[in-house]
């Protein structure tokens, strides 16, 4: 995989303690998007899977890892390993994505499996006219913090309700 960088023990990206892996490489653009360095395919650093679960299990404290960037269903295939191996350690393993959740329902055998191993995607692109700093874990309103497997159980977009990702209000 292709990964623009690492922020060991962010508290930005999810609850808790995580590890987050910025892809490299988004073919969305969204205009205000935060992160424009991860934008080129080129650059960045490939990495293992062994690699990146081997990063997660340096801090005690990491109990979630998120997949940011960049955009990571555009390595659907490795980042649905990286996600398989994660959860197989014990990680809840959410993602961002500038798709939207039924999008990713009707994409290809690789993005689908990538989504069947997350627990957690904040889903859509970052639309600057909806960005708010008082939203937790999304850049702008339109963006949804959704339960994948309810999810894919319902067939349509579940949104969290767990108080840890959504706040007590």
């Amino acid at each position: 995989m292709r990964i623009a960088g690492l922020a060991h023990d962010s508290i930005v990206d999810g609850p808790g303690l995580r590890l987050t892996v910025f892809f490299q490489g988004c073919h969305h653009h969204c205009p205000g998007c935060q992160n424009p360095a991860t934008w080129p395919f080129e650059g960045g650093e490939e990495y293992t899977v062994e690699q990146l679960v081997a990063q997660a299990k340096e801090s005690p404290l990491c109990r979630g890892v998120t997949l940011s960037g960049g955009e990571p269903f555009d390595q659907a295939a490795e980042a649905a390993q990286l996600a398989a191996a994660l959860k197989a350690a014990g990680y809840e393993v959410a993602a961002y994505t500038g798709f939207t959740f039924e999008q990713l329902l009707n994409a290809d055998e690789d993005r689908r499996a990538l989504l069947q191993n997350l627990d957690v995607l904040v889903d859509g692109p970052f639309v600057q006219a909806e960005m708010s700093l008082e939203l937790r874990f999304r850049g702008s309103r339109n963006q949804r913090i959704l339960n994948v497997p309810a999810s894919l159980a319902a067939g349509q977009a579940a949104w969290v309700t767990a108080p840890r990702w959504v706040g007590e209000s």
